[in-house]
């Protein structure tokens, strides 16, 4: 099965092709070094051209695609899913969503133990999920959440167990290090940059869940798990 890959919920916006389980082609971009995560609608669409041309396939010859879904930049989220969907639509392509943090947990390899995928949330929080990895399974702990940073390394702490080795994995974890290593000395802490790209792990962690009825594209709406900041004020009921 033939699998395109796109996330844009962090700074790095990735595409990936995936057949089989195999990574065919990959192209990564980082939307901080260009300036601001927005550059993701200039850039994502290259990439994916550049992705097709690497792999010399179109859409028509893809067999579904995976986008991450978040939680993560509300921007960079929104820009995925309606380039995802701008690609099933014409194709008749099953879409099938991910969560942004089960990708980036699954993202490390050859690692037994309890894994966190953290991404900066801003304001002092995180979004973030635990996982537990044995051999080649990778469990969920907990659900996606939005926390505090105290509250997050209180949620570690609950789950953390004496035989466990752990890592923390995404752009919050290196944001909040100081504060974590307070708390946790003996706990790894990457950034991820030196794992595979969001986007080939979204289309890995998609692959399992395409079936022959497909995915209805309009049915997929982004997870923010907190409100967007520009709301409407609160009327007050006399």
């Amino acid at each position: 099965m033939r699998i395109l890959g796109i996330d844009t919920s962090t700074p790095t916006a990735s595409v990936a092709l995936v057949e089989d389980g195999e990574l065919l082609a990959e192209q990564i971009q980082d939307g901080a070094a260009a300036g601001r995560i927005g550059s993701h609608a200039a850039t994502i669409l290259p990439l994916i051209e550049s992705v097709f041309a690497s792999a010399q396939i179109t859409p028509n010859d893809l067999c579904g695609i995976a986008v991450s879904l978040g939680p993560g930049s509300f921007t960079g989220l929104r820009i995925g899913l309606a380039t995802a969907k701008g690609l099933a639509y014409p194709a008749n392509l099953p879409l099938i969503g991910v969560s942004t943090l089960h990708a980036g947990a699954a993202r490390v390899p050859g690692f037994n133990g309890l894994i966190g995928a953290m991404f900066d949330a801003r304001k002092n929080e995180v979004y973030i999920a635990l996982f537990r990895r044995s051999q080649n399974d990778l469990t969920r702990v907990t659900p996606d959440a939005v926390l505090s940073i105290k509250s997050a390394i209180a949620m570690l702490r609950d789950h953390w167990e004496e035989s466990d080795s752990v890592i923390l994995v995404g752009g919050g974890a290196k944001a909040y290090e100081r504060e974590i290593r307070k708390s946790f000395t003996a706990v790894q802490i990457s950034d991820g940059a030196c794992y595979s790209s969001m986007a080939t792990q979204t289309a890995l962690l998609a692959a399992a869940r395409f079936d022959d009825a497909g995915v209805d594209p309009s049915g997929l709406m982004p997870v923010y798990l907190r409100a967007p900041e520009a709301r409407e004020p609160t009327k007050k009921i006399a």
